[in-house]
């Protein structure tokens, strides 16, 4: 199949720009110091992505709040001590061609025991109790909290656009505090904040809301939304579709759909798949077919994409106008010029397993086993693909204790 569609450009709605279809996903880089200010390996790390040719790069889990990590090394954007080094992070990336647009996130209760003086959820609900040893029950937002919040998503985006990023990306998926909000599992609150599935997606507009109101009508804004969480009790597709045409009713520029959690991590693949699905390579693409009768704004796709072939098809379908790809960049750092010029990388994204039951229905490693390969890449050298999955995990909770024991002094 010709790979003009993966080359063709893509006007958003408010006139930007892209210069093809293919975007990278967002990853989690943790590559940012453990008092969570920007270090220069995420300059190198970008350069060499877009210099692959790639349209559209998505940074990795940008937080909001010093006192609401993910995990350790997570660059933080609350005010502009960073600048001249976000300013660099972004060029590495414009001066090449490509976009940028940063992840804007903020981890709720996802967030590794421990790390954090105080996590919040919309309700206090714990984990699964194979996770419990892990993460901690979080503590219900008080109204103050919840606006706090908000109002960060709005200061960091205008920060971003400050530096010279290219656009934000609000991070709503993946059992993040966003996400959070919009789960009837996770939000059992009976407030204006919950309790309807209008209720529950009050925080998501609010935080939309603000970010435009700081960044203005030009500047790209995008949200990254679960179809469904996978999950008991989660949100299901019919309510994600709803959330979607709210969204794009209040002028979103671009949704990119992808689904699971920590809990139910349908987005790494390694949960079991429909022979249909896999064939047709993206894992969402049925629910993107669905929401492209009712919705108009761009629609970008991310999970299961091999091929160059695979992608091309997607895009002919008319399902969906870009196509995400996440771990592939980091085991092949320059699978888009191969893909864009109709080629296959020859690395494949295979499930990483450690042969510890509970870390590998988890999914864990599908974080922390690529983060490594982005820190090597970062560093100006090459990744690994064939690293030990149960070297990298001992390697990176070794690594993890210590950050955040570093974290805590740091903010001590």
């Amino acid at each position: 199949m010709s790979p003009h569609l993966l080359n063709q450009p893509l006007r958003l709605p408010n006139g930007t720009v892209l210069r093809n279809r293919l975007v990278k996903s967002a990853m989690s880089e943790a590559l940012g110091t453990y008092d969570n200010h920007v270090t220069p390996r995420l300059v190198t790390l970008y350069r060499r992505w877009a210099k692959s040719g790639i349209g559209l790069l998505m940074t990795g889990n940008v937080m909001i709040d010093r006192r609401a990590l993910g995990e350790p090394g997570n660059v933080v954007i609350e005010d502009e001590s960073d600048l001249p080094l976000l300013r660099q992070w972004a060029g590495a990336a414009t001066e090449q061609g490509a976009a940028i647009w940063v992840q804007l996130n903020h981890p709720g209760k996802q967030s590794p025991k421990g790390l954090n003086a105080r996590n919040i959820s919309p309700s206090a609900v714990p984990f699964r109790a194979d996770l419990t040893n892990f993460f901690e029950t979080p503590h219900e937002a008080t109204e103050a909290e919840i606006e706090d919040v908000i109002q960060r998503f709005g200061r960091s985006a205008a920060i971003c656009k400050k530096a010279g990023f290219s656009g934000v990306q609000i991070h709503g998926a993946h059992g993040y505090l966003v996400s959070q909000f919009l789960s009837p599992h996770h939000n059992q609150r009976t407030d204006g904040w919950g309790g309807t599935p209008e209720k529950r997606r009050r925080f998501v507009l609010a935080v939309y809301a603000e970010i435009r109101r700081q960044v203005g009508p030009e500047f790209p804004v995008g949200i990254k939304l679960n179809s469904a969480d996978f999950q008991r009790g989660g949100m299901d597709e019919a309510e994600s579709a709803a959330t979607i045409r709210a969204l794009a009713d209040a002028g979103i520029d671009l949704i990119e759909v992808s689904g699971g959690t920590y809990e139910a991590p349908a987005m790494t693949g390694v949960t079991a798949k429909k022979a249909s699905t896999v064939e047709r390579e993206a894992y969402f693409l049925s629910f993107a077919e669905t929401l492209r009768s009712t919705v108009n704004v761009p629609l970008m796709v991310t999970g299961g994409f091999r091929s160059a072939a695979g992608m091309n098809a997607a895009l002919a379908s008319g399902a969906l106008d870009l196509v995400g790809i996440a771990r592939l960049l980091a085991i092949d750092p320059d699978a888009p010029a191969r893909l864009l010029g109709g080629h296959d990388s020859p690395q494949r994204v295979q499930p990483i397993r450690t042969g510890i039951g509970l870390v590998d229905r988890a999914a864990m490693m599908e974080v922390m086993w690529y983060t490594r390969q982005l820190k090597r890449i970062g560093d100006g050298g090459e990744p690994r693909p064939g690293e030990s999955g149960l070297w990298a995990f001992l390697a990176s909770v070794a690594h993890s204790g210590w950050g955040s024991f570093r974290t805590r002094r740091l903010r001590a």
